[in-house]
């Protein structure tokens, strides 16, 4: 546990402040890691950065530091009442306003995209609204994207990305008072794919955010949830299901804020690996804040390694401000298969190598199962088919 200093939050075009990049000041708590709109205010990553050590570095460098195609995305937006999908400005007051760029390649997304995709929920019955994404070419390119639940709102939305890419991008979601808000996002790109994404999100009174992070495709994808739970009873659950073959590498950083009273938040995050060089990296950080009383947390990530070679990076963080708390906890897991599992499945009469990939199916489906959309929960499983599917020996 640790104390957090203030800090002052920067603002895009703000001068780097006392803690920020550069700053002979190490950080001392997450709560005080520098955040602007404005790709210069940071510094070139080298690589040896907490928030990119475990990153290829090498391997985004243009999405770090070179000049980024800011044109609008393709996209297609599914219709359902009470949603409206449009362009804003990038002056618009809802761009901002769930977060701020906390590293580079965000700020270098913020600071070159044209227009921001806006997608706004009023309805207070439950709607459904997928997102398609497919990036044209491989060319470096940068997006923002708005998504706006108002008072007392339900509703799911899917953001689908498929295709080639090499896209660093932000995503806001705003959920406010009353409201309860599912966001899928859905990673199934092209294998050579590159994908940085920082998702920030801000959850106020007595609303709720279900975030779902799937990532199966692409060959570096690295999605980072940030989630400021703000009004007093507010909920997060963040969930996330990954399956990595040979050589692929991706990557969660996970954040969870406690600002209010009596907030809880569950993040939950499974994944797989397979192959020669599969690589995951999930790193969860809690932080409840001085004012977060009665607040009640729980983290966890669980990695099932399926062959040798394979290598899986988890790191749970917890830091707590008060000391009148429901409950804090987490856990963090990474092995090989359950043997009691296993002989359950081959006393029964089951081969061995169906018994593993049984047992393989049996601990990602929890996450599928969560997501409230029965045609996406087929779609996963039979993704999770096909992967397992190319498992001759686990």
């Amino acid at each position: 546990m640790t104390s957090a200093i203030d800090t002052d939050r920067v603002v895009p075009g703000a001068t780097e402040h006392a803690h920020g990049p550069g700053s002979p000041v190490p950080v001392q708590s997450r709560a005080e890691r520098f955040a602007s709109a404005v790709h210069a205010d940071f510094p070139e990553v080298t690589g040896r950065e907490l928030e990119w050590r475990l990153t290829p570095v090498a391997s985004v460098r243009d999405l770090l530091d070179d000049a980024l195609d800011g044109s609008a995305l393709p996209v297609e937006v599914t219709d359902a009442p009470g949603v409206t999908s449009e362009w804003i400005a990038r002056d618009d007051p809802r761009v901002g306003s769930a977060g701020l760029a906390e590293e580079r390649a965000a700020a270098n997304a913020w600071s070159s995209f044209e227009k921001a995709h806006a997608v706004t929920l009023t309805s207070e019955t439950p709607v459904e609204v997928t997102i398609r994404r497919a990036s044209p070419d491989a060319a470096p390119r940068a997006a923002h994207t708005v998504i706006t639940a108002r008072p007392n709102s339900r509703g799911l939305v899917i953001i689908d990305n498929s295709g080639p890419a090499r896209l660093s991008e932000n995503v806001e979601i705003v959920v406010e008072s009353g409201a309860q808000l599912t966001v899928v996002s859905l990673q199934e790109w092209d294998d050579d794919a590159v994908h940085l994404s920082s998702q920030f999100a801000r959850v106020d009174r007595d609303a709720s955010l279900k975030h779902v992070v799937v990532s199966l495709g692409g060959s570096l994808v690295r999605v980072n949830p940030s989630t400021r739970l703000a009004g007093e009873g507010a909920a997060g659950e963040l969930l996330g299901l990954y399956f990595a073959d040979a050589g692929q590498h991706l990557e969660q950083q996970v954040f969870v804020h406690h600002i209010a009273p009596r907030t809880v938040s569950r993040v939950n995050y499974k994944g797989a690996l397979n192959g020669a060089k599969a690589r995951t990296v999930w790193v969860g950080d809690v932080l409840i804040g001085r004012d977060a009383t009665g607040t009640d947390s729980y983290e966890q990530n669980r990695n099932l390694v399926l062959s040798d070679g394979a290598r899986a990076d988890s790191i749970p963080n917890l830091e707590i401000e008060t000391g009148d708390i429901a409950g804090a906890g987490h856990a963090s897991a990474t092995g090989r298969f359950d043997d009691e599992q296993l002989f359950y499945l081959r006393s029964r009469g089951v081969p061995e190598p169906e018994a593993r990939r049984l047992v393989v199916h049996g601990f990602l489906v929890e996450v599928v199962q969560k997501i409230g959309n029965a045609a996406l929960q087929e779609r996963l499983l039979a993704a999770i088919e096909a992967e397992l599917a190319q498992i001759e020996v686990i």
